[in-house]
């Protein structure tokens, strides 16, 4: 019962507005005090320590900060200028230039919300100036970001890995199919509409265009490439590619590109320290969120309840599916791992799920919840740059959000998809 109280409690507050960080802190240290005595605040000053100071964790405000350093030092508009040489020509060809290039960030910066915030004030623009309505420039500005939770390095997945103690290299290998399964479902919505509304071309294709802007972009490329080729190679874990990532991004954005000073070097920084500080405020009270939860048998309550219904795999995939999705709807992505993770964990290692499997499934779904409102951050920094209403934009966003949920069906009831590339690459 007194988790219950503390679970409507901490929901209470995200609607009024409380930030998510310090309601979940809140609420943690709260129950723990009403139920072990005011000593237990000592366990919880222990547990926020122990939560963030977890060295996996360090990648998190270092692919910020590279995402951050392409935004700011030129790097985001060569990739835009390449991707609309290769498929500028095609019918409605700048909605899918944003797909693409959503794509490579993705790879860089792991965050939906800096690809939406970096990528929208470029193309969104862009896109209505070539007439495309602003709610279609928002709807796919938005969609094609949260490809970043899925493709690697995903910011949720490291998160996850770490609370889960799973291998983050592997959980990034896996969510590579679902990701280009997603992309290439977000290429057909775009033309789909491109020739019922009948959407404008850009430039013809020109072999000496596109290899012109190669080798603007050739530098800018190389980023993706080394991430995911050192990850993929075992010759780098997670955290030391983020590192790679930053320094490549200050070389080419000082040394080749000559676009960054001292003042636009000091707006990354702080970019990438306020980023960063919102996710560990939310790492660090997860923890004692997830110690009150431990100490009140929760999840094993849990698991034994869903159990009680049906002890069949895919039907409880199915139910845990249905769960994310509705958390997902009120919650940010950060915060419904922190949530649901303790408490659904138990169960899928006494199932013999694979947690990879699973991290991919979460994924998929906060991915999802990005872009349902009433919360949707992502969608919400679209409509804020395209100027439109959120559920104007949302009507038009339904049918990415239906890729996306074609994706999760797959990774679901699909392991190989995930699990099977993880096989194929480590063993």
């Amino acid at each position: 019962m007194s988790a219950l109280v503390v679970l409507f409690c901490l929901i209470a507050l995200v609607m009024i507005n409380v930030p998510i960080g310090v309601a979940i802190g809140a609420v943690a240290i709260v129950g723990m005090v009403a139920t072990s005595g005011i000593d237990a605040i000592y366990n919880a000053a222990l547990a926020m320590f122990e939560g963030g100071s977890k060295f996996t964790l360090l990648s998190i405000p270092l692919f910020v900060f590279a995402g951050a350093l392409m935004n700011t030092g030129g790097i985001s508009l060569r990739l835009i200028n390449f991707v609309n040489a290769i498929v500028g020509f095609v019918r409605g060809g700048l909605s899918m230039v944003n797909v693409g290039v959503s794509m490579i960030f993705a790879e860089i910066s792991g965050s939906a919300v800096a690809d939406v915030a970096a990528l929208g004030s470029i193309l969104i623009p862009a896109m209505k100036k070539r007439g495309y309505s602003g709610s279609f420039s928002a709807a796919v500005t938005s969609s094609s970001a949260s490809l970043a939770v899925i493709i690697p390095p995903s910011l949720p997945m490291i998160i996850y890995g770490a609370m889960a103690d799973v291998s983050i290299s592997q959980l990034f290998v896996a969510g590579i199919v679902s990701g280009l399964l997603g992309a290439a479902g977000m290429f057909g919505v775009c033309y789909y509409y491109a020739v019922k509304y009948n959407l404008p071309r850009e430039e013809s294709f020109s072999l000496r265009k596109l290899w012109v802007a190669f080798k603007d972009a050739f530098w800018a490329l190389t980023l993706p490439f080394a991430i995911l080729g050192g990850i993929l190679s075992g010759f780098m874990t997670a955290t030391e590619a983020a590192g790679i990532a930053v320094l490549l991004a200050l070389v080419i954005s000082i040394f080749i590109y000559r676009e960054m000073d001292l003042k636009l070097f000091y707006k990354a920084m702080m970019e990438g320290v306020t980023g960063t500080s919102v996710v560990m405020l939310l790492v660090a009270t997860s923890a004692v969120l997830g110690l009150f939860l431990t100490e009140q048998e929760v999840p094993q309550q849990m698991a034994a309840g869903i159990l009680s219904i049906s002890e069949n795999k895919y039907v409880v995939l199915m139910m845990l599916n249905v769960m994310l999705l509705i958390v997902g709807v009120f919650l940010h992505g950060a915060a419904a791992i922190i949530l649901t993770v303790p408490i659904v964990l138990p169960l899928i290692h006494e199932l013999g799920i694979d947690p990879i499997h699973f991290g991919i499934m979460l994924a998929l779904n906060i991915s999802i919840g990005q872009q349902t409102p009433p919360v949707a951050s992502v969608l919400i920094t679209a409509c804020s740059i395209a100027k439109r209403d959120i559920w104007q934009v949302t009507k038009v966003n339904a049918l990415f959000i239906g890729v996306l949920f074609v994706v999760l069906l797959l990774a679901t009831y699909v392991p190989a998809l995930s699990v099977g590339f993880v096989d194929f690459i480590y063993k």
